[in-house]
């Protein structure tokens, strides 16, 4: 039974979502553009199961570019109203648009001057009426077997209002990278503006050693900086190697007196480099196509100004 109650549900969930698609209108198109042009914020309002629909849209819209804020329809009555400017645009969330302390509200944001957006499952209601643009959430019935509780009215509202954020997203232009910077704490964030200059390691962290210098000096550098590689530059301090520990391992199965060879017998020749301003993620590309665990970031002279090890990234969480 309960199986097959469950499916029910989100059957009849399912449906009230497909019910709005022909009752998009005018109205949507004209919401779209109160929202696009506003030139404050968009203050979504309501009380009860519609009002946590509307905290959930204002943060969508927030996190798409579009800022917002959620206002509690009780908390405006009594001052919170002040938040409210004619350059906002008022998205009011009721099912029935009765709800009396959305009524309440009604006439003093039609004297602020802010547009009024109605999401509503009833276009004949006092909310409907009072609003410069009405989108239908009207539902056949709720899942609740009791036809009481918010269910799929709930749910079609939240589809509408994720529908007008999108569309909302798409007029705007908004980009992966406007994303992005909205949610620097996310992996996408790190993706797209973490830089490899954030995450190199520089200055002492940084050894560079010349390419007369011994393999025995080279080791001193890189134990002290606590690398696990170091460049090499040469007279001009430009770049024309890099020493890791793959190469010691390599020359010290053929070479006994190593630490006293000069670091340009051993290091590995015109190694790929990157500079400080391409995306950290390009690094790790670099890294994992090369199959290399370091990488040397370089200046436009091609003079080394940092390194970017795999255990860099690692750190950086862009794995």
């Amino acid at each position: 039974m309960s199986i097959k109650r469950a499916k029910e549900v989100l059957k009849i969930e399912a449906d009230s979502i497909k019910d709005l698609i022909g009752k998009l209108d005018k109205d949507f198109l004209k919401a779209v553009g109160f929202i696009e042009s506003c030139k404050g914020r968009v203050v979504i309002t309501g009380v009860g199961k519609g009002g946590l629909i509307g905290q959930k849209i204002s943060a969508t819209l927030s996190s798409l570019g579009t800022p917002s804020l959620w206002l509690h329809s009780t908390e405006a009555i009594h001052g919170d109203l002040g938040r409210v400017t004619q350059d906002d645009v008022v998205v009011v969330m009721s099912n029935s648009g009765e709800t009396q302390e959305v009524k309440q509200l009604l006439p003093i944001l039609k004297k602020l001057g802010s547009n009024i957006i109605a999401i509503t499952g009833n276009k004949k209601s006092s909310l409907a009426k009072h609003a410069d643009c009405v989108l239908d959430s009207s539902v056949k019935k709720e899942a609740c077997s009791l036809g009481l509780a918010p269910t799929s009215s709930t749910t079609a509202m939240l589809a509408l209002g994720d529908a007008l954020a999108v569309c909302v997203l798409d007029r705007k232009g908004f980009k992966k990278e406007d994303f992005a910077f909205l949610h620097p704490g996310g992996n996408l964030g790190k993706r797209l503006l973490l830089k490899v200059e954030d995450i190199m390691r520089k200055g002492k962290n940084n050894p560079i050693v010349k390419q007369v210098q011994t393999v025995k000096e080279a080791l001193y550098a890189i134990t002290e900086a606590r690398a696990g590689a170091a460049c090499v530059v040469d007279t001009k301090g430009k770049l024309v190697g890099i020493f890791t520990d793959g190469d010691l391992r390599r020359h010290l199965e053929i070479d006994d007196n190593l630490s006293n060879k000069k670091i340009s017998f051993v290091m590995t020749k015109n190694p790929t480099t990157i500079t400080g301003d391409k995306l950290a993620s390009e690094a790790l590309s670099v890294l994992r196509r090369k199959k290399i665990d370091e990488i040397p970031v370089v200046d436009k002279n091609n003079k080394p100004v940092g390194v970017v090890d795999i255990q860099d990234i690692l750190s950086a969480g862009l794995v």
